[in-house]
């Protein structure tokens, strides 16, 4: 969810539109969707309980007042908002199978996992674990922003001795794990060799890379995917599956000071003993596992939750190997699950007991291997991903057992995750080769169809009957043909809603009452946006750094242009050519080309705050901090051919 797998970006977008509200009020359930909610609750496990006594277990304190205050005073953090979650009976806007997860979620607050070891949950999207050592403190997972993970360290402090934090460590590269961490320890601390930062290898590179380059599109994509701009009801964000929402305060990042890799199997820190199991390429490029022997606790990140995960995320990511994923679960529960009598993870709650921690293993394991499998199975004998997701079902053993169930990641669009990564975009019919743009397409079916009132009054009679799937699919047609169409863009918005109303996963009804809520509404005025912070932008190297220009470079303004640029960072010692030619942008390592345009030689630290707006480069040159050869106006010439990305593009009506 999350990739920076949940994007600084996405986190100011937040931020910025906390307490934003629909302008037009959400409709009720429709009759179809009251019968649909109440014929899938009846094929649910309900006699199953033991979430609920799981997630309660070890209960030390909750959050003082639900709510957790920014610098402004405005809530970075704010569960008090969904107490309307206390109600056991789900209402019929929302389905009953991701009402009870959104209230084992909402159960939040400092807990005891066993003597030593302490978790932090419901204080943001993700769980924060605290392990007591000999002199001091190991966090994992310091949550996603500085704010929460403060008042998640304050909340133990409050229950448990005052211990100095002794290390950080980064199960994995997504930023609910790891942008909380300047709340808990200090960078100076670091620096100092007081603290240290542990992280699984490539850690760094993962961690911001994705999401700087196609950062902006995520963002705008991730406020679907976690429905953050609806507000807390029952018609509106009840939960993610993974939990309640991002919190909406400062993402951070300190580097690692030590990598773990397969080299590095066990360390004693503090005195407490740690066996790493690491798992790159399953639920995060860079990722592992932690087994405690002396508390018999097996902390499995996030490549275990409780509940179907994503094999492909809806805000946009690479396809994740669901093989290396179901077979790093089985490589743990043979090292480490026969021992573990306590299993955590970095969201929900913890599994007790060594025969539950081996069964919840071996449903993982088998859940995601059958996704693979039988989608692999269907495209080799010629289905197509929607045949496929249409067809797949799980099997009775797994649909009965509530942490398969897909509140996160779904089964649907699981399965055509899989035949994305084995034969891409194109399902090889001819006609879908290259297919007409979409509003052009949209124009020309609502015209066979007999133009826009006739489509709309015919789709009025399927929405009567519930086939809402069919309406959203009709009336986005309508509304790429002609986005001004009032009754069109009314009743899409109706089939969407009801289709969240519906949803079992929390990124399905976010996605489906955010559409909705624009529809309505309009695209959302949001403040520009940012992918790159102070943390972040000295994590990024420096080619990289030059890839995130090349992908802002506007191909026609830079018709016929060749510039080339030195460039000498003093503090780095690195030499790269920057090349504009023939509408790309590209860079080389090197001592630099003697018929550059400029050449400027400056360390990377001023070049980070040239480009987060602290200085300027004439500012820069005039305290002495850059020396230049050449035309300096080159520089920003190229600069001039950079486009700002819109941080409000419109999704569910035409881009233009």
């Amino acid at each position: 969810m999350k990739q920076l797998h949940l994007i600084a970006a996405a986190v100011a977008l937040t931020c910025a539109l906390a307490g934003a509200h629909a302008q037009t009020a959400p409709k009720n359930a429709e009759q179809a969707t009251i019968d649909a909610n109440a014929a899938f609750s009846k094929t649910l496990p309900w006699s199953d309980t033991q979430a609920f006594d799981d997630a309660r277990r070890g209960f030390v304190a909750e959050l003082p007042g639900g709510k957790i205050d920014g610098a402004n005073g405005r809530p970075v953090w704010n569960m008090a908002a969904y107490g309307f979650l206390a109600k056991e009976q789900a209402p019929d806007t929302v389905n009953p199978s991701l009402w009870r997860q959104a209230r084992l979620n909402a159960i939040n607050g400092l807990f005891k996992v066993t003597d030593g070891m302490y978790q932090l949950r419901g204080l943001d999207l993700s769980n924060m674990t605290i392990v007591e050592g000999k002199t001091g403190l190991i966090i994992i997972d310091p949550l996603l922003t500085a704010e929460t993970a403060k008042a998640g360290l304050e909340l133990y402090y409050q229950h448990r001795p005052k211990k100095p934090v002794k290390a950080v460590i980064y199960t994995h590269s997504h930023a609910d794990h790891f942008g909380g961490v300047k709340g808990v320890i200090s960078e100076e601390a670091v620096k100092a060799g007081q603290v240290k930062v542990y992280a699984p290898q490539g850690f760094m590179d993962t961690a911001v890379a994705e999401n700087v380059i196609a950062g902006n599109a995520m963002s705008r994509r991730a406020t679907y995917q976690f429905g953050s701009l609806l507000p807390p009801s029952e018609k509106g964000s009840v939960d993610t599956g993974l939990g309640k929402n991002l919190a909406r305060g400062s993402l951070t990042l300190i580097a690692p000071t030590n990598y773990i890799s397969d080299k590095t199997p066990k360390l004693n820190i503090d005195g407490v003993d740690i066996e790493f199991m690491m798992a790159p390429g399953s639920e995060a490029p860079s990722e592992m596992m932690l087994f405690f022997p002396q508390h018999k606790v097996f902390d499995v990140a996030e490549v275990v939750t409780q509940n179907m995960h994503n094999l492909y995320t809806l805000r946009g990511a690479e396809v994740r190997d669901a093989v290396a994923w179901s077979r790093y679960i089985d490589q743990a529960r043979a090292r480490s699950g026969d021992r573990a009598q306590i299993m955590i993870a970095q969201h929900h709650w913890p599994t007790w007991g060594t025969d539950n921690v081996d069964a919840l293993l071996r449903k993982q394991r088998d859940l995601y291997k059958f996704i693979h499998d039988q989608s692999v199975r269907l495209l080799n004998e010629g289905y197509k991903p929607d045949q496929i997701a249409e067809t797949l079902k799980l099997p009775d053993s797994q649909q009965a057992t509530w942490s398969s169930h897909g509140y996160y990641g779904t089964l649907r669009h699981n399965a055509r995750a899989i035949y994305q990564k084995y034969l891409g975009w194109y399902d090889a019919n001819p006609a879908h080769l290259d297919p007409l743009p979409e509003t052009q397409e949209a124009k020309k079916q609502v015209e066979y169809m007999g133009g826009a009132d006739a489509v709309i009054e015919r789709a009025r009679k399927d929405f009567a009957a519930g086939q809402y799937r069919w309406v959203a699919t009709v009336m986005n047609q309508v509304v790429f043909a002609d986005p001004s169409n009032k009754a069109a863009r009314e009743l899409q918005a109706d089939a969407l809603e009801q289709l969240g109303y519906q949803a079992e996963g929390g990124t399905w009804r976010g996605a489906y009452l955010s559409g909705a809520q624009e529809l309505r509404n309009g695209v959302p005025k949001l403040p520009a946006l940012n992918t790159l912070n102070d943390d972040t932008l000295r994590a990024l190297t420096t080619g990289l750094f030059f890839d995130y220009l090349g992908v802002r470079l506007n191909a026609d303004k830079a018709q016929g242009k060749h510039i080339v640029l030195n460039w000498d960072f003093t503090d780095t010692k690195e030499k790269y050519v920057l090349n504009l030619e023939n509408s790309a942008l590209t860079y080389s390592l090197g001592n630099g080309d003697p018929k550059a345009d400029a050449s400027f030689v400056l360390t990377r630290a001023t070049l980070n705050e040239v480009i987060l707006g602290k200085t300027t480069f004439p500012e820069v040159i005039k305290a002495g901090k850059a020396q230049v050869k050449g035309d300096p106006r080159k520089l920003g010439e190229l600069m001039g051919m950079l486009d700002t990305f819109p941080s409000s593009f419109p999704i569910v009506e035409p881009l233009q």
